[in-house]
């Protein structure tokens, strides 16, 4: 009989090395982002002609040809000093430097070599191993004199480039080989992917100025995202990968949302755009206030839209620090949220709320248990047997009203989906239900079944006839 030592060699999956980290940097506007979106395979970060639109550090799993790795795209690297958000930007950038295995510094051949790009040279001199020259936008003539220029800067052969047009990736393949190992060839009965252990997304959303990229950074416990006095330092959405009690989430920190009206800029237009496709595609959003000026007009829009796309809702009132001293406004305050979410959206009765000041950390470690109740409510799923005898008891209880003269049939009753929880009901006359009577059965499914804080969708459908399909008979 075989022993467990016996089993083939094939079946056991090799050790997984974590990918090398790849970090794009340069001056500012010299066509990082646009990189970085070529290399991803998608638009993964605003571009835009106006410099300086990256601020943090993003960073997206790429490829290019047989080299998978992490690329990181950073901000623009400025000589400031001091702690003005330039100075606070250029330390993020030189950071990334340091902890990426091959760094690809941009210039612009276009512009040529600058007296920027000559002092940013001198500091990556140090670090001349891991460094690759890139000389991008070389499309046609116009770089040639730049291109030659970049001889000078002592970093190497410069790789021309256009990553508009995708020009000169086989070369940089070339250069990125002799840092980053191919892939290996996986055996098909590797480890696979458990579709239900993907990592949480959970998407910070807000006002500006309200705190989301110091929530974020009290959270991971380090100084991961941008953050400052200035308000809408966070232009492109990031996502950090975090763990929380061996729960993988992957955290999005976005731009803050004005009124429509008062957008009046196109970087912030699609800055606001981006927020609104990491709503679409979140599982749980944290809707911040601010709790010196609790639930303008602004905060009531951005979690209407977070309910109107089905997310999973979680208010997180910041800054709770500043209620602390005075025992009547902080009552009178917390009266006054309650009072409006009930008010604004009756459809989700009961959304959490959790207080906390995320710049001292008191009150934070509420949030995430808080957060994890409310994801598991979202795909909570109610087998048909009890959706069953629940509807029969709601019809009884309050029988359906009369419609032409009779009374309207609840026939049947099943979950259709999760996330967020959605029924279809199987009615005599769907359209004589009335939005009153399917209001109360949404309230009372919430209620007997514990799901606050979450949007609960229920469609109707009226019954097949039987008989619609047998032929009439003939004379």
């Amino acid at each position: 009989m075989p022993s467990a030592d016996d089993k083939p060699l094939s079946r056991v999956a090799p050790a997984r090395v974590a990918p090398a980290r790849v970090a794009i940097v340069g001056r500012p506007n010299v066509g990082k982002s646009t990189l970085f979106n070529r290399l991803v395979g998608r638009r993964h970060a605003l571009v835009d002609d106006q410099p300086g639109v990256t601020r943090d550090i993003r960073e997206a799993p790429a490829q290019l040809g047989d080299l998978a790795f992490t690329l990181l795209d950073t901000a623009g690297w400025e000589t400031a000093g001091g702690e003005v958000l330039e100075a606070r930007m250029r330390r993020f950038t030189e950071r990334a430097v340091e902890a990426s295995d091959v760094v690809l510094f941009l210039i612009d051949a276009r512009a040529g070599v600058l007296p920027l790009d000559e002092a940013f040279a001198n500091w990556l001199r140090k670090r001349a191993a891991k460094v690759i020259l890139v000389a991008n936008k070389c499309e046609g003539r116009a770089g040639q004199n730049g291109l030659a220029e970049a001889h000078g800067l002592g970093l190497g052969e410069p790789i021309p480039v256009s990553a508009e047009h995708g020009e000169g990736l086989s070369d940089l393949h070339e250069a990125l080989a002799r840092h980053v190992t191919p892939m290996a060839l996986e055996d098909e009965d590797a480890e696979a992917v458990d579709p239900g252990k993907r990592p949480m997304l959970l998407t910070i959303v807000g006002r500006p100025n309200v705190g989301k990229s110091t929530l974020l950074n009290r959270l991971v416990g380090e100084e991961r995202v941008l953050t400052g006095p200035e308000a809408g330092i966070t232009r492109d959405s990031i996502r950090v990968e975090w763990e929380w009690r061996g729960r993988k989430i992957r955290l999005v920190d976005t731009a803050g949302m004005r009124r429509r009206s008062r957008i009046d800029k196109r970087l912030e237009a699609a800055s606001v755009a981006d927020t609104l496709d990491a709503i679409r595609l979140a599982d749980v959003v944290v809707v911040v206030l601010d709790a010196g000026d609790m639930l303008e007009k602004q905060d009531l829009a951005v979690a209407g839209r977070v309910i109107e796309e089905g997310r999973a809702l979680v208010i997180a009132v910041n800054k709770t620090d500043l209620l602390a001293d005075d025992q009547a406004k902080s009552t009178k305050a917390w009266k006054k949220l309650r009072d409006r979410l009930e008010s604004s959206f009756a459809q989700v009765k009961d959304v959490p709320i959790v207080g906390f000041s995320a710049l001292t950390g008191r009150g934070v470690e509420r949030l995430m248990p808080k957060v994890f109740e409310t994801y598991d409510i979202w795909n909570k799923r109610l087998t048909t047997p009890i959706l069953n005898r629940w509807l029969r008891e709601m019809e009884t209880l309050h029988p359906p009203p009369l419609a032409k003269g009779r009374r309207i049939r609840l026939r049947f009753m099943t979950q259709t989906k999760i996330r967020p929880p959605t029924y279809m009901i199987s009615v005599s006359q769907p359209d004589e239900l009335g939005d009153d009577y399917l209001r109360f059965l949404i309230n009372r499914l919430r209620d007997d079944f514990s799901m606050p804080g979450v949007p609960i969708r229920v469609t109707m459908r009226k019954p097949d006839n039987p008989f619609a399909s047998r032929a009439k008979p003939q004379r």
